[in-house]
């Protein structure tokens, strides 16, 4: 890993591509802050606005909260009627808003789109939900499993004799999800920029997840994938692209699908194949027989430097502690530790304009009136007076940095069931 704070291959002090973006991020969970801070690494201010109740949680802010790295945290209780005008005075100065409740949420709250694009008609307008804006489905409950099991991407993952695999929650709250709002956003602001208009983004995970799976649907359109789970190329139906256990209980991950990588990986493993029979479908069956009792006979660690800087595309099957260990990762600074936390640095890299780690969350509410101030909305004192604010203590840590990004506060009201992500 990396010095903490830096990024391989940049500069430590770079501002990214995105310094002078303001971004407000209406607090929520899952994709919505995993896209905030996405926006951050990049260099953007985001501003997170909180409900009150949210500084109660002792999972916020510190090192460990890393999907809030980078930002700085405003708390508005939208339920006071003051709240909404003073966030509206925050989207004046915002090129993004991000919220992530469902449809319909922000509107009786009084900072829908068209009262923010009336407000700032260069503003990008970031939705993020489950089901999407519209729909049948549109205004139900969700979380990242049920999304991905509707778009049929739960159902292509697992062994043939299995149940589905859930993959984690990668392939929607942050893959088809958050992903796909910071793409969205993204576009929308360079169309701004073109145009000086803003317009609404309606990134949604079904979408996104469905999005993901084009290539899949284009195997399946042409004959070459099969609607069913563990027989294809891609979901550990071909033998030669599979994982093994190994005899100490690990695993090796087998990705040897064109012909040069699979002659290196029955070379290698001394296998007593016909390297040129590698799609006799007839053969597979004790190919997979073979290729299981050879792993066996080894570790994970022993087959992993056998394997190590060959074309087989074979490569050990780590766990999260160890990948930060991983020589390659190491050196490409893939992963940094902060505080004793380790987290992933800012992706992708950029050769002029490099991302900088932001500092670690802060406590909720710790820059009310500093960011208040800083982007010339009045009356604050007034609105942490009346309760419409709250101003916390101070910073994450003792002698934490100062935020590098100036941010926008997001807010967040109603109820745990009008928020989406996982």
């Amino acid at each position: 890993m990396t010095p903490e704070g830096t990024v391989a291959g940049g500069a430590a002090t770079g501002a990214g591509p995105l310094a002078g973006c303001r971004v407000v991020e209406l607090g929520g969970i899952g994709p919505g802050p995993f896209a905030g801070m996405f926006l951050a690494d990049l260099g953007a201010e985001v501003v997170r606005v909180d409900r009150p109740e949210r500084a109660d949680d002792p999972d916020a802010g510190g090192p460990a909260d890393v999907l809030n790295r980078g930002k700085r945290s405003v708390v508005l209780d939208l339920k006071h009627p003051a709240a909404p005008a003073a966030l509206l005075g925050l989207v004046e100065h915002a090129d993004v808003l991000i919220e992530g409740f469902r449809p319909g949420v922000t509107e009786r709250l009084g900072i829908g789109p068209h009262v923010c694009l009336a407000r700032n008609p260069r503003l990008v307008y970031g939705r993020m939900t489950g089901w999407g804006q519209s729909g049948p489905l549109a205004a139900a409950a969700g979380h990242d499993l049920t999304y991905i099991a509707l778009t049929g991407a739960l159902g292509a993952i697992g062994d043939a004799a299995g149940p589905p695999q859930i993959p984690l929650n990668l392939v929607g709250d942050f893959g088809g999800g958050g992903s796909y709002l910071v793409i969205g956003v993204l576009a929308a602001l360079h169309a701004a920029g073109r145009t000086g208009h803003g317009q609404v983004v309606d990134a949604a995970i079904v979408d996104g997840t469905a999005h993901l799976l084009a290539s899949t649907f284009g195997k399946l359109g042409r004959g070459e994938w099969s609607d069913e789970r563990g027989v294809n190329r891609f979901d550990g139906g071909w033998p030669f692209y599979a994982v093994y256990e190994t005899r100490d209980g690990r695993y090796m991950a087998v990705g040897a699908l064109e012909p040069k990588f699979y002659r290196a990986l029955v070379d290698l493993l001394a296998l007593d194949v016909d390297p040129e029979r590698q799609h006799d479908r007839s053969t597979w069956p004790e190919l997979r027989r073979r290729l299981r009792n050879r792993f066996a006979q080894r570790t994970r660690d022993e087959w992993a430097a056998l394997f190590e800087g060959t074309d087989a595309c074979v490569a050990p099957v780590l766990s999260l502690t160890e990948a930060a260990a991983h020589p390659h990762l190491a050196a490409r600074g893939s992963l940094v530790e902060r505080d004793g936390v380790v987290q992933p640095a800012p992706a992708p890299r950029f050769s002029a304009s490099p991302s900088n780690l932001g500092p670690a969350a802060p406590v909720v509410g710790a820059d009310t009136r500093a960011v208040f101030r800083n982007w010339g909305v009045g009356g604050v004192d007034e609105l942490l007076d009346s309760g419409a604010a709250v101003q916390s203590g101070g910073p994450a840590l003792q002698g934490a940095e100062p935020a590098v990004h100036s941010t926008e506060p997001a807010v967040q009201s109603g109820s745990p069931n009008e928020r989406i992500g996982s």
